[in-house]
């Protein structure tokens, strides 16, 4: 029996599709821990894992703020990267010195996870729920104007935090080095190969095992034949009513059904009159829905794209950050979906009518689809972590 520690940040894109291969790891008989926040306890017990807290080693940053940098500010990630891998430092190295796991898996944005790993010479993995990225892809992500901007003011407050941890026993040369696996890294990467950008450049260290999906025990019922369309910002950012207020002008007058999922911090009187033919909610079985929808609008999180493909439903994209841009572009270059050119009620209601009515779209989701089904999943990724502690 091996002993595997997790490692992921509080977000559940990146939490949620390591739970099923934590199931297939306890199922199989091995010792699982996960070093993760309060509201995972539950998926994480319930997938058999032994769950350890950390929220009280996260820096006290308000939601606003996280808002407001998320997927924007470089330098503010690394900084709360380095001082929750120091708050965590002293509790964590002694709890694995004793325990003596065989391996960490650590979520590829979840740095501590990797620099526990380096400082212990334990076995790391690193778990990505986004593309794979190297120094080619990485090339894709193409920062806008204030993304770079923010990035170069930011650096001495890199620098500065690289010290600090160097102070604390973590031989990091820069910010690279932390951020970015090279070939001889083990890593899980949740899609297929086939939506993988430049896959050819990835070492076989790298396991494409498709989408990790929980499988839901919900079931929509259709009411009638009118075309299902489900939208989604995401878990982040997602609390952008004039959005959703042009949806609604957008498909109020149309033979569609809509459902809506707005987050758990927006009042959803706040919308304003909402249209007989939707259904808004602040929270939705997202699994669910999608093995009904017809297309779904997106903000192109790489979890919500994975899913949708994986019933193969194609999209309308709304990407709100570099990262999203490019799991935008690459659903746009197979022809599962089209980019959303403005936030405008005529451009809603054109780009839906036009996915709808090109069965192109359609096909070439299913074509997606197909890759994802036989990619091996949850059971594919925790042979692969196993097969490599032999």
């Amino acid at each position: 029996m091996s002993k595997i520690v997790f490692f992921s940040i509080p977000a559940h894109g990146h939490t949620n599709p390591t739970i099923p291969v934590v199931y297939e790891l306890v199922q199989k008989g091995h010792e699982v821990w996960y070093y993760s926040f309060l509201e995972f306890q539950e998926k994480i017990e319930g997938a058999g894992a032994t769950f350890i807290p950390c929220d009280e080693y996260l820096p006290k940053v308000s939601q606003e703020e996280i808002d407001r940098k998320a997927g924007k500010d470089f330098a503010a990630l690394i900084e709360m990267v380095v001082d929750t891998t120091i708050s965590l430092d002293e509790k964590v190295c002694a709890d694995l010195k004793k325990s003596k796991p065989d391996c960490i898996v650590s979520d590829s944005l979840c740095f501590w996870g990797k620099l526990f790993a380096m400082k212990l010479g334990i076995p790391y993995f690193c778990s990505t729920t986004s593309f794979a990225f190297n120094q080619y892809t990485a090339k894709l992500m193409k920062p806008g104007f204030i993304e770079m901007t923010r990035m170069i003011v930011g650096m001495p407050r890199i620098n500065k935090k690289l010290k600090l941890l160097r102070d604390h026993g973590y031989e990091v040369d820069n910010f690279v080095s932390i951020i970015q696996n090279d070939n001889d890294t083990n890593t899980v990467v949740y899609t297929s190969k086939e939506f993988q950008p430049m896959v050819e450049t990835f070492s076989d260290k790298y396991a494409f095992v498709g989408p990790s999906i929980r499988m839901s025990s919900e079931v929509i019922e259709a009411k009638n034949d009118k075309k299902l369309i489900y939208i989604s910002l995401g878990t982040v950012l997602n609390q952008n009513i004039k959005f959703y207020q042009n949806c609604m002008k957008a498909f109020e007058d149309k033979e569609y059904e809509v459902v809506v999922s707005v987050g758990k911090r927006i009042e959803i009187s706040s919308l304003g009159h909402i249209p007989d033919n939707f259904v808004i909610k602040n929270e939705v079985d997202q699994i669910a829905i999608l093995q009904k929808a017809d297309i779904f609008i997106t903000h192109c999180g790489m979890n919500s794209v994975n899913e949708s493909l994986y019933y193969g439903v194609p999209m309308v994209l709304y990407p709100l950050h570099s990262e999203q841009r490019v799991v935008a572009n690459r659903v746009s270059e197979l022809g599962a979906g089209m980019k959303l050119k403005r936030m405008r009620t005529k451009n809603l209601a054109e780009a839906v009518e036009t996915v709808l009515a090109d069965s192109k779209y359609l096909k070439n989701a299913e074509k997606i689809s197909d890759t994802f089904q036989i990619a091996g999943g949850a059971r594919k990724a925790a042979d692969f972590i196993l097969s490599n502690l032999e």
